[in-house]
């Protein structure tokens, strides 16, 4: 990974110069209560061995993180914050008034990498680009730098500016989205390295936040056009225990939907009615997975239970009428918003790829928040399909849209059929890198005297309970089989509970609802085993709970019987009527049209139909298909990998006599 020469001078010695102010601080992280019952262990005490993940994480350490850097140089992101602080001459660079946050959360993605791996040179690069980064910012603590540059010349006509003042149009200025993403990659940094050179530039930002917005003489009443600084206030809160920015969050949440305080922005915003009102999914989807996973953090931190019932009724809607079979959600281009209930089209589908994202991230503080495994279920399902789809095999080429069919020749605004190397709007690609190195802190959760294991993936765990310390191993060849070994060691032979995640696919489960079912539910029976000895598994139980005096070597092995299942759709997704998507484990497939270019469009399947699963070591960087008579089908995740060409997931029922 590296910066340009001259960038590299400038931000070196200026890094030089403020030896001082960013020497390197050792704080330690203290322990704050976020409010859940249910903590995630930190990617810090999961190494992962897994031959699934490990390479899709090395992929993004070793080759997105620099593309995207060289893409950040080339478009100006780093110019930005030397010009906005007078280090260099010109006009602001790139397309987007939130250009910043590629910066950030480039910052954010390499910092994870660095608390599941030391690694000074890579410490040192992003030691350079927060001081690049701390040029761009006022002395007052403000940092968006189109506005600093030129506050009446925004970079995209669509941000509406009069007098050029700061914090004017903030339906689209996207200050406090800029400062949301500053916030949460200050406070990964800061756990990563225990330094406070980032989490200064956030803090500094954050009091500014706190004197200029809110309720009191002086101060703006307004909202977010873009939701996430509410969850970037309340990381910093975690960190600080500073209720200013825990009330300034909350009060921003409070007041959408209330025309007292502000003109309304409307659904597209979640800003139509109050949010402890709304129990629909509307508008841009990922401003609204943002808000709902910030909605959660106050039902937790606060014990608001108006804020717990809106998030659960909304989750509710968007599970059971709104969601993809991949996980993705958002179904219109237009607005790159949700639909109506049961609109989910499949080659216009849009599903981006931050979505995903967002989607994961506000599921797992619900499953922090109650432990009910349907939470995981959508996290398992989205992993596996609907995100890693928005990233190439081979690291450099991205998805925006995830669409569910192609016919090689649709496009949209920033693409369907095929992959890019690059966006206008980046913030998909920026936000795979910031998200995916973090994936190993999914894995296992915990209470004072139970441990979680959520998802299944080789790994060593190390994992502290209130009376002691557990080590874990998982061996497991998952997604592709459903053996799975776990091995415990506890410092001291003692009483607690494991909790193992049924996957909801073996459950007969496709999603917590009734908008898809299988066709023809498995009968065969999931095996758990302690040292051999079988555990009985109730029929739909979501965790199995083991309790015992754990000694160490001790073995579970589970077993959950992986075959190929026929999803089918609720009748009210017309666009879905007579088809079948598969499904092996917790993998959604696709048939390709280079692997089946002779009536692709006349493909289907037999109510009988005979399906071979069959393990292709030099596909797609190795994967499992499933072949019939007249078909292959591929992972979807990895479509579009083999150049432009048809593809869906929905396959058409063979017509009866």
């Amino acid at each position: 990974m590296k910066l340009s020469k001259n960038i590299l001078i400038i931000a070196f010695s200026l890094l030089l110069f403020n030896c001082k102010t960013d020497k390197k601080e050792k704080v330690e992280v203290e322990e704050t209560k976020t409010g859940y019952p249910i903590a995630s262990v930190n990617i810090q005490h999961v190494k992962l061995t897994d031959e699934f993940w490990l390479p899709i994480i090395k992929r993004v350490q070793e080759k997105t993180i620099d593309y995207a850097i060289n893409k950040c140089e080339e478009e100006g992101r780093f110019d930005n914050f030397l010009i906005a602080g007078k280090k260099l001459e010109g006009t602001v660079k790139g397309a987007m008034p939130f250009d910043d946050t590629d910066v950030y959360k480039i910052i954010e993605g390499a910092s994870n990498s660095l608390i599941s791996a030391p690694n000074k040179p890579l410490e040192k690069l992003l030691d350079s680009l927060i001081n690049i980064v701390k040029i761009g910012q006022e002395s007052d603590g403000y940092l968006t730098t189109w506005r600093t540059i030129n506050p009446a010349k925004p970079p995209a006509p669509w941000v509406k500016v009069d007098e050029g003042k700061k914090w004017e149009s903030l339906f689209m200025s996207h200050e406090l989205y800029n400062a949301g993403h500053l916030y949460e990659a200050a406070t990964v940094h800061f756990e990563a390295t225990g330094k406070k050179n980032f989490l200064n530039v956030a803090l500094k930002n954050a009091d500014l936040m706190v004197k200029t917005f809110g309720d009191g003489e002086g101060k703006i009443q307004a909202v977010p056009g873009h939701q996430i600084i509410e969850s970037g206030l309340i990381k910093l809160y975690q960190i600080t225990k500073k209720e200013d920015y825990l009330n300034l969050a909350k009060y921003f949440l409070d007041n959408r939907g209330n025309p007292e305080n502000h003109e309304l922005f409307g659904p597209y915003s979640q800003d139509h009615i109050p949010v402890t009102e709304q129990d629909e999914v509307v508008g841009h989807s990922v401003r609204a997975v943002y808000m709902y996973a910030a909605m959660t953090d106050i039902a937790a931190i606060k014990k608001d239970t108006a804020y717990k019932k809106a998030v659960l009724n909304l989750w509710e809607n968007m599970v059971n009428k709104k969601m993809y079979i991949t996980g993705g959600i958002g179904a219109r281009h237009d607005g790159e918003a949700f639909g109506e209930n049961y609109e989910l089209p499949n080659l216009t589908a849009y599903n981006e790829t931050c979505a995903s994202i967002g989607d994961v991230y506000w599921n797992h503080r619900l499953h922090n928040l109650s432990g009910d495994v349907k939470y995981f279920d959508v996290i398992e399902r989205t992993l596996y399909n609907g995100l890693i789809s928005g990233l190439s095999l081979d690291g450099q080429q991205f998805f925006y849209p995830n669409a569910l069919e192609s016919d090689g020749v649709y496009k949209s605004n920033r693409g369907s059929c095929t992959r890019q190397s690059w966006f206008d709007c980046s913030c998909c690609p920026t936000n795979v890198i910031r998200f995916i190195p973090s994936i190993p802190g999914l894995i296992y959760s915990k209470t004072n005297d139970e441990i979680y294991v959520n998802l299944y993936a080789s790994n060593e765990a190390s994992i502290a309970l209130k009376n002691n310390n557990i080590q874990i191993t998982q061996n497991t060849n998952y997604p592709w089989d459903g053996k799975v070994s776990v091995t415990i060691h506890p410092e001291t032979e003692t009483n607690f509970s494991i909790k193992l995640r049924v996957p909801g696919w073996a459950r007969n489960e496709v999603l917590s609802g009734d908008l898809y079912s299988y066709l023809k539910p498995s009968k065969k029976i999931i095996n758990v085993t302690v040292n051999g000895e079988k555990v009985a598994v109730q029929e739909n139980e979501g965790y199995v709970t083991i309790t015992r005096n754990w000694e160490k070597n001790d073995q579970i092995e589970l077993d959950f019987p992986m075959k190929v299942k026929e999803v089918i759709t609720n009748s009210k997704v017309l666009e879905n009527k007579n088809k079948i998507a598969l499904e092996v484990g917790p993998i959604v497939y696709a048939i390709e049209e280079i692997d089946n270019p002779e009536n692709f469009y006349n493909i289907r399947i037999d109510k009988n139909e005979v399906f071979e699963v069959k393990k292709e070591n030099n596909l797609l960087e190795g994967v499992n298909t499933i072949q019939t008579k007249n078909m292959t089908a591929i992972p979807y995740y990895a479509w579009s990998n083999r150049g432009i060409g048809k593809m869906k997931v929905w396959i058409k029922e063979k017509e009866k006599n």
